[in-house]
């Protein structure tokens, strides 16, 4: 008896959410995932780095900082950088079939990707990887997040990312940018799989993140897929 009165109480939460998610979808602005893969270490990355805080402050933009490691033993050791953000990039590399990986790196929407050292060059790439109206709605509020839309050709990965909105100076005291101070911002704190969408309406628990971070959530066509979708808190 308990399993049905959950089941049931699942499906009528899911009746709720449908009638929202498709106003969402008709009323919602679709949102532009920008992926920096950027190093402390690296002399080539400052005006990749200040390309994507710039395209940061447009509202359809989720622009997102993601610190690689293996610049590391080079001198620096990047302050932000995570192993699971260097297996992401490879993720990339092999889904846009590139042999090796390097900094600076932009991915739009992951499926296309640039150098990214100024924003028209960012430009040219949104305008040929936009993402359009007709993907998967995507509603993210306190404590869950509710994703609805027809089935994908395959199940996608829901990303939960925490990132600081705020720029924050780092002062690099060894390798290639010795003695500079260098700005980041919407740097990625946490990566975490929610789990998979295959299509219909399905709801994700959110937990509460640290204090200052901003969420995202990011709906994707598997490991160094494209981005079917995006939402931003």
């Amino acid at each position: 008896m308990r399993q049905i009165t959950l089941g049931l109480a699942a499906a009528a939460a899911l009746a709720l959410a449908a009638p929202a998610l498709a106003q969402t979808r008709a009323q919602g602005a679709t949102v532009q995932v920008v992926e920096l893969y950027t190093s402390q270490g690296c002399s080539s990355c400052p005006p990749a780095n200040a390309a994507v805080a710039q395209l940061a402050a447009r509202p359809e933009i989720l622009a997102l900082s993601f610190g690689v490691t293996y610049w590391d033993q080079l001198g620096w050791k990047d302050t932000f950088a995570q192993k699971k953000f260097t297996d992401r990039q490879w993720d990339y590399a092999k889904g846009l079939r590139h042999d090796n990986v390097g900094t600076p790196q932009v991915v739009i929407n992951g499926r296309l990707d640039v150098v990214g050292q100024s924003v028209p060059e960012i430009d040219s790439a949104l305008k040929r990887a936009a993402l359009v109206a007709g993907g998967p709605a995507v509603r993210l509020s306190a404590g869950n997040v509710a994703i609805a839309g027809a089935a994908p050709r395959r199940a996608a990965d829901v990303w939960l990312v925490r990132y600081d909105p705020n720029i924050v100076q780092v002062p690099v005291k060894r390798g290639e940018n010795t003695g500079k101070t260098l700005p980041h911002k919407n740097v990625v704190r946490e990566l975490t799989r929610l789990g998979d969408w295959n299509g219909g309406v399905r709801t994700y628990a959110v937990p509460a993140g640290p204090a200052g971070l901003k969420t995202a959530i990011l709906v994707q066509a598997g490991p160094g897929g494209p981005i079917l979708a995006a939402a931003k808190g």
